[in-house]
């Protein structure tokens, strides 16, 4: 896989909405509108692209694992700074699974692997901005 990655953002002419995607022309097209009414706000996708890559990582390491997934889902919560540019100070990420062979411990490895070493999203975040997750098994 090569290290570039690029996409193209156009505004829509439409108060602050906007329609982008990966500049690979059969990625799909994703709409953000920074009111939050026609698509997710650029805030909400930073959380949610936390969460998918984390979930990525989290998904690959249960299968070597040999755990067949039956639920997995996240629920992500930023804590923003009250002043501008009103970044995230603190992110949770709450990893909700279910599956057969799955254990605490083997979900607790794979998040713990996502979370602090794989997860490329996480990754690029500040350093200041604590992270926090939890496990729930179902």
């Amino acid at each position: 896989m090569d290290s570039l990655r690029s996409a193209h953002l156009e505004w829509t002419g439409r108060g602050l909405h906007f329609r982008g995607r990966g500049t690979n022309p059969d990625t799909p097209l994703i709409d953000l509108d920074g009111d939050g009414g026609s698509g997710p706000s650029p805030m909400h996708v930073l959380l949610l692209a936390a969460a998918a890559c984390a979930g990525i990582d989290v998904v690959m390491i249960l299968g070597k694992m040999r755990v067949k997934i039956d639920g997995f889902s996240i629920d992500a919560t930023g804590e923003r700074v009250a002043d501008p540019p009103k970044r995230f100070r603190a992110i949770k990420l709450v990893f909700k699974l279910a599956g057969d062979g799955l254990d605490r411990a083997k979900a607790e490895r794979a998040v713990q692997l996502s979370v602090e070493k794989y997860c490329s999203v996480i990754h690029t975040l500040a350093p200041d901005v604590r992270l926090d997750y939890e496990i729930e098994l179902a």
